[in-house]
């Protein structure tokens, strides 16, 4: 049995530290998942950290640089699973530098206020995280 593929992704907030707006990307491609949110990332390729491929992705794909926070543990050996053949490990990010567009496997980009952050249609795999995300943030209020 091969090892799964990891990915890295970012919950973008507009605070580190109190977080109440988050930022979700609706998918273009590919058509199995286009209409659906998720979190923006990507695969790590060889040589990368998680941290430096996660940077990566971000520029590539929202034509930002972030400041990465605390790691949003999953339940799984600290990984999110995604399928049987993917995982995912995820951070808060809070944006430094640019303004996020959706450059790449994006069509739509939404800064969803605390209270909405169910109110899109996420994809499977990532109703869980954002579950944790709203746990996360009720705790340190």
């Amino acid at each position: 049995m091969t090892s799964p593929v990891l990915v890295v992704a970012a919950a973008v907030v507009d605070d580190l530290d109190e977080p109440r707006v988050l930022l979700s990307a609706r998918r273009a491609t590919p058509a199995s998942l286009a209409g659906r949110w998720e979190f923006p990332g990507g695969k790590v390729d060889a040589g990368e950290t998680p941290e430096t491929a996660l940077h990566r992705e971000l520029r590539e794909e929202l034509g930002v640089r972030v400041a990465l926070g605390d790691e949003v543990v999953g339940p799984d050996d600290g990984v999110w699973p995604l399928t049987d053949r993917y995982v995912m490990r995820l951070w808060l990010a809070e944006v430094v530098d640019g303004v996020p567009e959706p450059l790449v496997e994006h069509d739509e980009l939404r800064w969803l206020p605390a209270g909405q952050w169910h109110d899109v249609p996420w994809l499977d795999a990532d109703v869980p995280i954002v579950d944790a995300l709203v746990a996360l943030v009720r705790d340190r209020v």
